[in-house]
């Protein structure tokens, strides 16, 4: 008996000192405000359900050939551009061409508005035809979307000063465009036409009404895959017969519209906050709004919520230096919707490590984007420019929390 108590003994003890070196050695789950994917809190368990479905067809559904991809396509899965939701970097960037102004994309019969430079087996990829003005564009983080598709547009004509009546030099402006059959078939809430244009404020010039639309075109656009709201060949221009059921689009826009905010960090430390008093002070807060309010959502948890994206979802004139010669619906060339701010500080974990900025990507860091800004921004840079390295250090280090 006693060799058998004697022989449990170093079994428990074996088993205790397992366990413990377990705790040691295993790698520790990352926080979750270093994650940008995550459902919003608050959902039902059938919410949690359609969330789940649509993760599973954004980050693992892998298009070939046999599933629809192409002919023309710029990648395979909407991962592969917004890699953890994040942004994307350059090597997998995309270009828009064709169009100039407001009389719309001349380009149209080649192959704009997007330009697809990959191609399945038996075709060439396309290339810019000759004289189409172009941009270059990174893929956008994609969280907290279904916040920014919830506010009302009562309020984003509230935040806007076409006239720049308070003398500030900021005279943001929704961007009144015209939008899809299918998009109309399902406006949002409240939403105020003019002349039969909508306010959209989706994608790099807000050209996109909704998260609907902003899908779509995705799966059309960056894979060549039809579905029956863009149903068309990237190829011949012709179109098709749907490739992708219309449930896996709405899955995956509900996805998009139930992913969380980005989570602050750091927001406690004192140089955050100064850098946070600084940013106000220097007027960056009059496009990059703090605080924005939802309206009603047939999402009961986007309902009438505040949030702090760091965006007013309006259209600025961004300056010479950052005119592309290129719009979408009807922005200037100049003019781009000032980007939501929220998750910067992250930026570069889905980017290979080191920032790509703006637009194209062309800051690698936080302070060259600043540099960069014109337009109405001129002020605010001039401003940034004007600090001390101590308080520019402070502003820094409040964007990199956010």
């Amino acid at each position: 008996m006693k060799t058998v108590r004697f022989s449990f003994s170093i079994v428990a003890t074996f088993i205790l000192l397992i366990m413990i070196s377990c705790d040691k050695t295993m790698p520790f789950a990352p926080e979750e405000n270093t994650l940008l994917d995550g459902p919003i809190e608050g959902l039902s368990t059938e919410q949690q359900i359609q969330f789940l479905k649509g993760d599973e067809a954004f980050g693992d559904d892998i298009f070939t050939v046999e599933k629809g991809l192409g002919p023309l396509f710029n990648a395979n899965s909407c991962a592969s551009c917004h890699a953890g939701d994040g942004k994307g970097h350059p090597f997998i960037g995309f270009t828009r061409f064709g169009q100039t102004d407001a009389t719309g994309n001349q380009f149209l019969n080649q192959g704009g508005p997007q330009l697809q430079n990959k191609a399945i087996p038996g075709y060439q990829p396309e290339q810019l035809p000759v004289g189409a003005t172009f941009s270059k564009l990174l893929a956008p983080a994609v969280t907290g979307l279904g916040l920014l598709d919830a506010v009302s547009d009562a309020y984003l004509i509230s935040l806007s000063d076409p006239n720049d009546t308070n003398n500030d030099g900021i005279s943001g402006v929704p961007h009144w465009n015209n939008i899809p059959d299918y998009a109309k078939a399902q406006l949002r809430p409240n939403t105020i036409s003019n002349n039969g244009k909508y306010i959209t404020r989706f994608g790099k010039k807000g050209n996109a009404y909704s998260l609907l639309q902003q899908t779509a075109e995705a799966y059309n656009q960056d894979m060549g895959v039809a579905s029956i709201f863009e149903a068309i060949d990237t190829y011949s221009g012709l179109e098709i017969d749907p490739e992708i059921a219309t449930q896996q689009i709405n899955d995956v826009v509900f996805y998009l519209k139930t992913l969380k905010a980005p989570i602050r960090r750091n927001e406690s430390d004192l140089e955050v906050l100064k850098g946070e008093q600084l940013f106000t002070q220097i007027n960056c807060a009059s496009c990059h709004t703090p605080t924005l309010q939802t309206g009603f959502s047939a999402i009961d948890v986007l309902s009438n919520k505040k949030f702090h994206p760091y965006t007013d979802l309006l259209l600025h004139d961004m300056g010479a230096e950052l005119d592309d010669g290129y719009t979408e619906g009807f922005a200037l060339t100049s003019e781009w919707k000032t980007p939501a701010l929220w998750g910067l500080g992250l930026s570069k974990d889905s980017q290979g490590g080191r920032y790509f900025l703006m637009h194209d990507g062309r800051a690698t860091s936080i302070e060259k984007a600043i540099l960069l800004h014109g337009g109405e921004a001129l002020q605010s840079k001039n401003n940034y420019k004007q600090l001390s390295e101590a308080k520019q250090q402070q502003l820094l280090k409040f964007l990199e929390s956010l």
